[in-house]
């Protein structure tokens, strides 16, 4: 379950209604889809719902104020290693693994990064930060420059 509504719900709801469509159907694509839609979404409104009017007392209080604190800095590195992760993995062709014990982290191979991934990303990075187009112009421009370097030899 998610603390607050966001992308991830559409990503479950997918992969749950596609593994429903390839185990039985559609109808069991619309089941799994809409349980997962439910488990996934209502805990959303729980939380919102239930704790909201006490949220700013809450915030008071020297000792759950640094737990919410810490609960921020945690999810603000799950981001950012999602994001590491995302990276290495759409500039890089291979990516390996780094184990040090029970620490690990990926580990690029440097001669297969794709020059043409990055150019489509500094593309769609100076659209949307220094030109400020809107999202829907960028990801068709970022679409269309990808489709013209497929299309080349």
């Amino acid at each position: 379950a998610e603390t607050t509504p966001g992308p991830l719900i559409l990503v479950i709801q997918f992969v749950a209604m596609l593994a429903g469509l390839l185990q039985g159907g559609l109808g069991l694509a619309l089941a799994a889809g809409a349980v997962a839609l439910w488990v996934t979404f209502v805990p959303c409104f729980l939380w919102i719902f239930a704790g909201a009017p006490y949220i700013d007392r809450i915030a008071g209080w020297p000792r759950l104020g640094a737990a919410l604190e810490a609960i921020t800095a945690a999810v603000v590195g799950v981001i950012l290693n999602l994001s590491l992760w995302f990276a290495a993995h759409v500039f890089f062709a291979d990516v390996g693994r780094l184990s040090l014990g029970p620490i690990g982290t990926i580990l690029p191979d440097l001669s297969s990064f794709d020059p043409v991934a990055a150019a489509l990303c500094g593309l769609a990075g100076v659209a949307l930060l220094r030109l400020h187009w809107p999202l829907p112009r960028v990801l068709a421009l970022v679409a269309v420059a990808g489709a013209l370097t497929l299309a080349l030899p």
